[in-house]
C-alpha cells in the first residue's frame, strides 16, 4: 500500500522588519497594547518588487534542498495563499514553477485562507495515496501586507509575510506516513474575517469609491471566540479517532494568529509548555504560511527528528479550519 509521508520543510521571511514600536508612531497603539492582547512583536514585511511568489520560491527552495529528492522528481505544485500575485490568472503556483524551473508538472493554487497549508497536506495525501502523484511541493504563501490599511490597529498590527514549503512523498512504509488530516468549514461566519471587495461580488465601479474594503477587515472579539471553540473541538476530534493521546504529541504547532488563542487551546488539551510550538512573536499572523513557518524554525534549531509526531491546527477566513496528526519522516 501507498502512504504519504511528509519528506522536509523549509521557510523564507523578507528581510525587512516591522516593529510594534514602528507600528506606534503610523497608528494609535503601543508596543504594551499589542503585546498584551496578540503576544506579537515584530513582523517581517515584503519590497514593493517582492512578490508572493517570490517569497514561495525562497521557502521551495530549501524544502527541496531538503527533501532528499531532485526537483526533477516533483510532479506536482501546489500553493495556498490569499495574496496571489495575480488577481485571477495565473495562479501563484504555476508562477512558482516557472520561477523553479520545475517544467510541465500539476500546479494550482487554493484558497482556505490561514488553514491553507492543512488543506494542502489532505490534497496532497489524497493524490499520493491514490497512486495519481510521488512528491509533491506544497506551499503557504503570503504577503498581507499589500491588504493591510495601516490606519486601521484592528488589523495592520496582527499580520505580516513569509512563505514555507515542504515535500510530501510516497512511502510503502506506514510508520512514515501521514496518519490523518481533518478539514471543514462553514460559510456562516464568512463576515468576521474577510475582504469585502475586489471580487465578482462587488460592483466594480463601487471599488474605486469604497477602496478601504479591498483590505483585510476583522470582528476580533467574535472571531477570537469561534477560533478557541472550533480550534479545541476539532483537535480532541483527531486524537480520539486515532487512540492518540496528547501526551503523545511532540510537537503541537497551531497556526500562530494570536498568543491567547494558542494558550486557550493549549491549556484545553493540557499540552505542557514544551510541546507548543510559539513563532507569533517575530513573525504575527502569516496566514497559509505561518504552520510550515513554525515548523521550520523547530528544524532549524535542531529540535525536530525524524519519526516525531506532530499535531498541526489551524482556524482563518471563510471560516476554515483543520488539523493534522503529521509524523517528521525525512529521507536523509
Amino acid at each position: 500500500m501507498t502512504y504519504a509521508a511528509f519528506r522536509s520543510i523549509g521557510a523564507y521571511v523578507p528581510s525587512k522588519i516591522l516593529t510594534n514600536n514602528e507600528l506606534s508612531t503610523m497608528v494609535d497603539t503601543t508596543d504594551e497594547w499589542i503585546t498584551k492582547r496578540t503576544g506579537i512583536k515584530e513582523r517581517h514585511i515584503a519590497g514593493k518588487d517582492e512578490h508572493t511568489s517570490d517569497l514561495g520560491v525562497e521557502a521551495a527552495k530549501k524544502a527541496i534542498q531538503r527533501s532528499g529528492i531532485d526537483a526533477s522528481e516533483i510532479d506536482m505544485l501546489m500553493c495556498a495563499t490569499i495574496t496571489p500575485d495575480y488577481f485571477c490568472m495565473p495562479s501563484t503556483a504555476t508562477t512558482i514553477s516557472n520561477k523553479l524551473g520545475l517544467g510541465n508538472v500539476t500546479a494550482f493554487d487554493i484558497s482556505a485562507a490561514c488553514t491553507g497549508f492543512v488543506y494542502l497536506l489532505s490534497i496532497a495525501k489524497a493524490f499520493i495515496e491514490s497512486g495519481a502523484k510521488k512528491n509533491i511541493l506544497i506551499i503557504g504563501a503570503e504577503k498581507l501586507s499589500a491588504l493591510m490599511d495601516y490606519t486601521d490597529r484592528g488589523t495592520c498590527i496582527l499580520f505580516g509575510d513569509g512563505a514555507g514549503a515542504a515535500i510530501i512523498g510516497a512511502t510503502d512504509k506506514k510508520e512514515e506516513a501521514i496518519i490523518d488530516v481533518h478539514t471543514g468549514a462553514n460559510g456562516e461566519y464568512a463576515d468576521l474575517l474577510m475582504t469585502p471587495n475586489g471580487g465578482t461580488g462587488s460592483a466594480h465601479d463601487a471599488i474605486d469609491k469604497e477602496a478601504a474594503n479591498c483590505f483585510i477587515q476583522m470582528k476580533g472579539n467574535e472571531t477570537f471566540k469561534v477560533a478557541v471553540r472550533t480550534l479545541t473541538k476539532d483537535v480532541i476530534e483527531i486524537l480520539e479517532e486515532n487512540n492518540i493521546q496528547s501526551s503523545s504529541i511532540k510537537h503541537f504547532i497551531p497556526h500562530q494568529a494570536n498568543l491567547r488563542i494558542i494558550k486557550a487551546v493549549g491549556d484545553a488539551l493540557k499540552l505542557k509548555k514544551e510541546q507548543v510550538v510559539l513563532s507569533v512573536a517575530k513573525y504575527g499572523n502569516t496566514s497559509s504560511a505561518s504552520i510550515p513557518m513554525a515548523m521550520n524554525d523547530v528544524f532549524e534549531q535542531g529540535n525536530l527528528k525524524k519519526g516525531e509526531l506532530m499535531l498541526l491546527d489551524a482556524f482563518g477566513g471563510g471560516l476554515t479550519w483543520g488539523s493534522a496528526l503529521v509524523p517528521f519522516s525525512p529521507l536523509k
